[in-house]
Formats: structure tokens, C-alpha cells, sequence
């Protein structure tokens, strides 16, 4: 079986992604910005833990340096993300969207996403069959945000979905460059996480089975592409 590396999955979607691909037989690293947290979810999920702050450049590529110790990567989930709300539950609005709350937000998303990619990709280029999933948000559909009837239309953040915009270009743009690798962005749905103040109504075992399907895509699979339970979504 692969070697998995999943970042921000002491908790919510990652940790039940990392739960449903344990039970796949798969070896998987639990990253984890809190190192003691980490250790508690892989103990109690038979993974591996691995200390991982995606925002930091020291952290990852000692994470990188753990994994590489370990026997290798085949697969890596860039799971971690922040949705910031004004008081954990009110999505904060075009008027009241600041500078700092973009960069805060990219931080994570965005930067952190292409930091932890740029830092495994010389592990997944020694994989026999490297995979990359992006977890993003049907948000990050400008299709979807500008359709009047799509219920993406009426969400009025401008933070969270401009930031799984860039998901999704960084991640045709690094399945253009990486053909040899499967690299997709998944939407797991409105799922009950911290995420977004536990407001969403899918479970975290329906939001995960995107994430472990495509973690599992073989070589004759999709890259490049967006996609959610259903199938491909519009960009």
C-alpha cells in the first residue's frame, strides 16, 4: 500500500480522511500543528504523527525530513485551512473584509498549500505512482459564486472562497508542469467541522469520501481537474 502524509488532520475532515485511509490498509502521517494533539490522533488511529504548521517554513521541512526518514511519500493531502468568522459563526463580509484577514487567510490556504507541495515534491518524484489531492471548496467556483440559482451565489465572504480560487489554479498549474503525477482539487461539501462553527450539514464521513477517493486515483486517472462527490465541478 501508499504512504500518505495529510496535513491539519488531528481533527475534523483530516482526521476522519486519515481514519477511512488507515482502514484502507495505507500508511498515513497525521500532520499536525499541535505535536501533542498529532500524537494523540495517530495513536488512536494507528497512523504516524508528523509536527506541521503549514505556515512555517522550519516546520515543514522538518516534517518533510521525518517523512523522508520514514521510508517515503506516495500521496500528499493539503487538507489544512482557516475560514476566519466574526464571532465563530458570522461569515465576515465584503465590508468588513480587511488586508490583514486576506493575508492570514492565504497564509493557510494558499501559501501554505504551494510551502508543504514545493517541500514533498522531491518525495513524490521518487514515488512509483505520486498523488496530489488539494482539498478546495465549491466556493472557489467563480461559475458557481456568479450564479444567481447556485447556492454558492448567496455566501458573501470574500476571504475563504478568493483563496480556493487560487487552490484551484495553483493546482492545474502544477498538474500542467507534473504530468506524470495526479493532481486534483476535491470539494468535500458543507461539512460539520470547526472550520466553519460545526454550521455545515454533511457528516465528516460523507465530506471525507472525495478526499480518500481521489488519494487513491490510479495513473490512468483524472489530473488537473476539480471535483466532488458527484463528479468534475465548473471552474
Amino acid at each position: 500500500m501508499t504512504t500518505i502524509l495529510i496535513t491539519g488532520a488531528n481533527k475534523g475532515l483530516g482526521f476522519e480522511t486519515a481514519r477511512q485511509l488507515v482502514a484502507a490498509g495505507h500508511t498515513v502521517y497525521v500532520g499536525s500543528k499541535d505535536a501533542e494533539r498529532g500524537r494523540r490522533a495517530a495513536a488512536e488511529l494507528g497512523a504516524r504523527a508528523v509536527q506541521l504548521d503549514v505556515t512555517d517554513d522550519a516546520s515543514v521541512a522538518a516534517a518533510a525530513q521525518v517523512v523522508e526518514a520514514g521510508g517515503g511519500l506516495d500521496v500528499l493531502i493539503n487538507n489544512a485551512g482557516i475560514e476566519e468568522r466574526a464571532d465563530g459563526n458570522t461569515v465576515i463580509g465584503a465590508a468588513d473584509v480587511t488586508a490583514d484577514l486576506m493575508r492570514r487567510t492565504f497564509e493557510t490556504n494558499v501559501f501554505g498549500t504551494v510551502r508543504v507541495t514545493h517541500a514533498f515534491l522531491p518525495l513524490l518524484h521518487r514515488s512509483a505512482a505520486p498523488v496530489v489531492v488539494n482539498v478546495s471548496s465549491s466556493l472557489g467556483s467563480l461559475t458557481r459564486l456568479t450564479s444567481p440559482d447556485a447556492p454558492q451565489h448567496g455566501y458573501p465572504g470574500v476571504a475563504y472562497p478568493a483563496s480556493k480560487t487560487a487552490v484551484n489554479t495553483i493546482t492545474v498549474q502544477y498538474a500542467k508542469a507534473f504530468p506524470a503525477m495526479r493532481i486534483n482539487a476535491v470539494e468535500p461539501g458543507f461539512t460539520r467541522t470547526d472550520l466553519n462553527g460545526n454550521t455545515g450539514f454533511q457528516t465528516v464521513e460523507q465530506g471525507a469520501e472525495i478526499i480518500v477517493r481521489m488519494a487513491q486515483v490510479g495513473q490512468d486517472g483524472p489530473t488537473g481537474g476539480y471535483f466532488d462527490a458527484a463528479g468534475p465541478l465548473p471552474w
